[in-house]
């Protein structure tokens, strides 16, 4: 063997440990290499993610709902929403001063629109985290129970999933509808009702990933070494069902402001709050449907839909970056 082939030979090792050193060639510490790994892995995430175009415009359209509701108290005075203090006359139609025309109190459905944002969005986030966080819980819950708790974890997950089919199979809006004139009439009420009643699809989807996580054998390893249940489910379990129970969250935060809409259109809603369904229900009851007030129809409910559009393209695209399959059929 010559000496260059010697040298070579005696500099790969260093070269293969290269990659976990420093500009200067100090060893980078495992906390370091970890925040690097999780900063590529979040610039693989955005490159995919961008490349998916209708994603991409429902993140701008979201960004822009999102923020016009931060900002609504700088854009609405919240005097002009009281009944008394309504700056136009009674049905207006669009016109400069008023660009979606006023209500049957005479005032500016284009600041009810924005007004309301803060409260559709405030319900369809929190009645999603309450969805999101029991609908993950029992998921992990009956899928690690069911694939390594034994004869006693598989009685666990059978009953945690018959639960879950009980849920399933009841109609979701006469549930809601029953939980929200059962309790004291509140923001609060409907943030639980819907939260109680669309988890049980998160539920199941969780537990056929942790069936698939627990197969693993990394899984199957921490088993061997003496990790309890709750170190598996947190540890090995929890992180690799995240990018799904992610995906979900987004597509749930739609169904849950549909949902709350819905509620408020009926009349179990908050009638102390401004919201979309709010000012439908607040449009059927005072007549504009036969009257011909389109304006006062119309722009609240492409509000909904443009929302839950932005929602669900959101979604759409966290799936098929999540998923290999979905992104090569994209």
């Amino acid at each position: 063997m010559s000496a260059d082939t010697e040298e070579h030979s005696a500099g790969a090792p260093g070269e293969d440990a290269g990659g976990a050193n420093g500009a200067g060639g100090a060893p980078v510490s495992p906390r370091a290499l970890a925040r690097r790994r999780r900063a590529e892995a979040l610039r693989r995430f955005a490159r995919e993610y961008t490349r998916n175009r209708a994603g991409l415009a429902g993140l701008v359209a979201l960004s822009a709902i999102v923020l016009l509701a931060l900002f609504a108290p700088l854009l609405v005075d919240q005097a002009e929403l009281t009944v008394t203090g309504a700056p136009g006359a009674a049905y207006e139609p669009p016109s400069a001063e008023f660009p979606l025309g006023t209500d049957n109190f005479g005032r500016s459905v284009l600041d009810l629109i924005v007004w309301g944002s803060r409260v559709s969005l405030t319900v369809g986030f929190l009645a999603t985290v309450v969805s999101v966080v029991l609908g993950t819980l029992v998921g992990v819950t009956a899928g690690h129970f069911g694939a390594s708790g034994g004869p006693a974890g598989r009685i666990v997950s059978s009953v945690l999933m018959r639960v879950t089919d009980w849920f399933l199979v009841l109609p979701t809006l006469v549930l809601a509808v029953a939980l929200a004139a059962v309790l004291p009439r509140g923001t609060g009420t409907i943030i639980v009702a819907i939260g109680l009643t669309v988890w049980p699809a998160t539920a199941r989807l969780v537990r056929a990933q942790t069936l698939a996580v627990e197969a693993r054998p990394y899984v199957e390893r921490a088993r061997a070494l003496g990790g309890g249940h709750t170190h598996v489910m947190a540890w090995h379990v929890l992180p690799n069902v995240m990018p799904v129970v992610l995906a979900q969250t987004t597509l749930l935060v739609a169904t849950s402001i549909i949902a709350e809409s819905t509620l408020a259109f009926l009349g179990v809603g908050d009638p102390t709050t401004i919201s979309w369904g709010g000012i439908l229900e607040a449009a059927r009851t005072a007549g504009a449907i036969s009257s011909g007030i389109w304006w006062y129809m119309i722009p609240p409910g492409l509000a909904i839909a443009a929302v839950a559009l932005s929602f669900t393209l959101c979604g759409r695209a966290l799936e098929s970056v999540i998923n290999p399959r979905l992104r090569e059929q994209r």
